[in-house]
């Protein structure tokens, strides 16, 4: 057991939140309470989420995608009223870090997506430098190739865009909804950019330009790096930790 102040100081130590201008603040979103023996992380704060930390007694949940957005609307209605219901009735405090999390060079979403799919990162780029650039070796006969291998190591479809069904070994790739990187990818000289979603350009990007596209799922890439983080974490303060996946086909 800790002091939930301690793990928000790990956590700033670990991620500098105060580097990033984000869509919502990061750190310490709902207080709970002030000590914690059981972490749990996820990639959003969902009240089915919440629930399920519920089974595991959790004191603290850590999260990618949190509660409060730049934007939204501030009233305590519908699912906000029911999520911050669970979380204060229970006493649970919530952690959410958005691009400190996908930024971590070791732990991050990025960062840890590249480990599961076997890719080596070269360089960043993108806003803030939260994107990867690095290679596939020994590399995949065409970007079809490595869809199969990404769709086999996430456990989902994944749309593959390859305009040329050339030799992928050049690659980016930034976890979420990070399709808008994906010019800047091009112009960085990739063979094939992944992230989590496709929108409608992208399609024309791709043919257009020759180079290779992946939707590969927003929540399915961005399931590693919350684990990761909490794990050292809570390894550091002596706390239990659990991951728990919701299922999000998105």
């Amino acid at each position: 057991m800790t002091d939930a102040q301690h793990i928000t100081d790990a956590f700033a130590t670990l991620l500098q939140p105060a580097r990033f201008k984000d869509y919502g603040p990061n750190g310490l979103q709902v207080q709970g309470s002030p000590s914690v023996q059981t972490l749990v992380s996820g990639v959003t704060a969902s009240k089915a989420l919440i629930e399920a930390a519920l089974d595991y007694k959790a004191d603290g949940i850590v999260v990618h995608h949190g509660l409060f957005w730049r934007g939204q609307d501030g009233r305590v209605v519908g699912w906000m009223r029911d999520r911050l219901k669970l979380l204060l009735t229970h006493d649970i405090n919530l952690w959410a870090y958005h691009l400190p999390l996908d930024a971590h060079p070791e732990w991050g979403n990025n960062a840890q997506l590249g480990r599961v799919l076997g890719l080596n990162i070269t360089g960043w780029f993108g806003e803030q430098n939260i994107a990867c650039l690095g290679t596939a070796q020994p590399g995949y006969a065409n970007a079809q190739q490595l869809a199969d291998h990404v769709a086999e190591r996430l456990g989902r479809a994944v749309t593959c865009i390859d305009p040329t069904g050339r030799p992928v070994q050049r690659v980016a790739w930034c976890t979420g909804g990070a399709q808008g990187y994906f010019e800047e990818a091009i112009a960085a000289g990739v063979d094939a950019f992944l992230t989590g979603e496709i929108s409608e350009p992208q399609m024309h990007y791709a043919r257009e330009m020759g180079v290779a596209f992946l939707a590969c799922g927003h929540h399915a890439t961005e399931r590693y790096g919350a684990p990761a983080v909490a794990a050292q974490v809570a390894a550091a303060l002596g706390v239990q930790h659990h991951f728990i996946d919701i299922d999000n086909p998105a």
